[in-house]
């Protein structure tokens, strides 16, 4: 153990000596390192040479430059170092004073009397170093500065730099919110773009809606057809009854291929009217749906006595391509062009193009078989037109005693302000337009109208039709619909009724008063938005829905209604 403790004890002696050793020997390391930098610094510094560095390519980039100006500040003139900064701070303070001047043109401030003192003040702080005085005396000597005139600069530019920014702490409110409002705007302008082309594309997209058949509709028509098929003997022709061509009785037309809408314009008249067994209607559909039609009112037959006559419209033998110009337009090549070629295009045309193309809707016969109610009915007097999309909501025999003044349509007048006149439906750039009718005159509505038929085969208005249908052929009068013909074929022979008889506008409108709608007579979703679709409005739509058969079973099983 002792000799442990003994070698132990030498051990730690040695390691002592040699730190003590390495330690000196690094002092001598590092003293010896900064005498070296001292010479290379200080032969930099007093070199007799001096301008052979400003001389060389590689010093003139920004970094290099300004620290060889502090070294020649250090060696020559410690006031050169002062003015440096003084020359930084007025050249940060102009770029300040430029930012805001262009804030100001870029916003287009009505302060031109501000926006010439920024001018001026960016002018000035330049022309400091560009005056002869300090030009002279401490840009371009190569002596040493001038205090005096180092602390008259000084002073100047500090008293500018001063103005500056006062001028800009008063303004500084006033461009920040003009900042923000041009913000503001841009971001309005965005929205609104966005809101125009969201518009354009729901409107385009309830367009197809519209001229699209629901599910539920041609459910329940294939249902209909089904129960004709496989029960034809409860469902065979009957002859015609004499209700339907007595005079005396109250005689409606409705024109469809619509089976529900249909029911509810039947079911709504008749709920209302005081003597139902003396009203007639005369339903006329295509030869598709005909049986469909036939089936749902032998099905569920009008209650209280009413009469119903179904009939397609092919029956009407005499309306032919050599006498209906609609039809024959149909098979002329030019016309297919107009109205079919296009059809493929409407995908990607917007909502208004897709009206005045390719939809041959307003060229289907039965939308106008309006034009011929005296040859299909010849033996009646009197006869009152209703669309498929109305409701009736009081007794409509009162207008078979509405005096029309020896005139031929009863209708109510659509126009109010400059909406819905003339002018709105044809064009006037026509000669033949223009001489014949006033633009300012005012529309009138169809969908419920009294006809006089006396009167109107006194007056010949289907030869007049005729006339203008065929001039039409080119679409040079006016586009593909029923009004604008209606217009023309009428015009100067309609009696105008209450409008009380005929509210319109619940198919796009939706603030029509309710008080309005409960005391009209008849209620009309003209417009896309029909009463049967899913984009039918909501508050209206229970009109509607309140008069459809939910007790026929196929209307359960077609889902009308969910």
């Amino acid at each position: 153990m002792a000799v442990v403790a003994r070698t132990g004890r030498g051990g730690g002696g040695s390691a002592f000596s040699s730190a003590l050793r390495s330690f000196f020997s690094y002092r001598i390391f590092v003293s010896a390192m900064f005498t070296l930098l001292f010479f290379a610094t200080a032969s930099v510094l007093f070199s007799s040479h001096p301008a052979r560095l400003s001389d060389s390519p590689e010093i003139q980039t920004a970094g290099r430059a300004y620290m060889h100006r502090t070294f020649l500040a250090l060696k020559s003139d410690p006031l050169k170092t002062r003015l440096e900064l003084i020359h930084k701070q007025a050249s940060e303070n102009i770029m300040l004073v430029n930012a805001y001047a262009s804030y100001a043109r870029k916003l287009k401030l009505e302060i031109s009397k501000q926006l010439k003192m920024f001018d001026e003040m960016a002018q000035n702080l330049s022309d400091f170093s560009v005056k002869p005085t300090y030009r002279t005396a401490l840009f371009e000597s190569d002596g040493p500065v001038d205090e005096e005139v180092l602390r008259q600069f000084e002073k100047e530019v500090k008293d500018k730099i001063k103005v500056a920014r006062l001028m800009i702490a008063e303004n500084k409110e006033s461009y920040d919110n003009q900042l923000k409002i041009q913000k503001l705007k841009d971001t309005i302008f965005a929205v609104n773009e966005l809101l125009v082309k969201a518009k354009k594309n729901g409107g385009f997209a309830s367009l197809i809606a519209a001229k699209s058949t629901p599910k539920s509709l041609h459910c329940l028509a294939m249902r209909l057809m089904g129960e004709r098929i496989a029960n034809p003997e409860k469902y065979r022709d009957e002859k015609p009854k004499p209700e339907f061509e007595d005079p005396s009785l109250y005689h409606y037309a409705i024109f469809s291929d619509n089976v529900i809408a249909v029911s509810v314009v039947v079911n709504s008249t008749v709920k209302h009217a005081q003597e139902p067994s003396i009203h007639v209607f005369h339903i006329v559909t295509d030869k598709m749906n005909l049986a469909a039609m036939e089936v749902w009112f032998k099905m569920r037959p009008v209650g209280r006595g009413a009469f119903i006559e179904v009939k397609a419209v092919e029956e009407f033998t005499f309306l032919n391509s050599s006498y209906v110009p609609v039809l024959r337009q149909l098979e002329s090549a030019n016309l297919q062009k107009i109205y079919l070629d296009n059809k493929a295009d409407n995908e990607t045309k917007d909502e208004k193009s897709m009206k005045s193309s390719g939809d041959t809707k307003h060229l289907s016969m039965l939308n106008h078989l309006m034009f011929y109610l005296p040859e299909m009915y010849p033996k009646l007097h009197r006869i009152l037109f209703l669309d498929d999309d109305v409701v009736v909501q009081k007794d409509l025999t009162a207008l078979w005693k509405v005096d029309l003044d020896g005139k031929v349509n009863g209708a109510v007048e659509t126009c109010f302000g400059s909406f819905h006149r003339y002018a709105h439906y044809l064009n006037f750039s026509h000669p033949l337009i223009k001489d014949k009718f006033n633009p300012k005159a005012c529309a009138y509505a169809f969908g419920m109208n009294i006809f006089d038929l006396d009167a109107w085969r006194r007056e010949r208005l289907t030869d007049q039709y005729h006339y203008w249908q065929e001039l039409n052929e080119d679409q040079s009068l006016w586009k593909s619909e029923r009004q604008p013909p209606g217009l023309m074929t009428f015009y100067s022979t309609t009696k105008s009724l209450e409008k009380t008889w005929h509210v319109l506008g619940l198919g796009y409108n939706p603030s029509i008063s309710m008080d309005e709608i409960k005391n009209a007579g008849v209620i009309h979703f003209n417009g896309n938005m029909k009463p049967w679709l899913d984009i039918a409005m909501n508050q209206y739509k229970n009109l509607w829905t309140a008069h459809v058969d939910n007790e026929m079973e196929f209307v359960q099983m077609c889902n009308f209604g969910l």
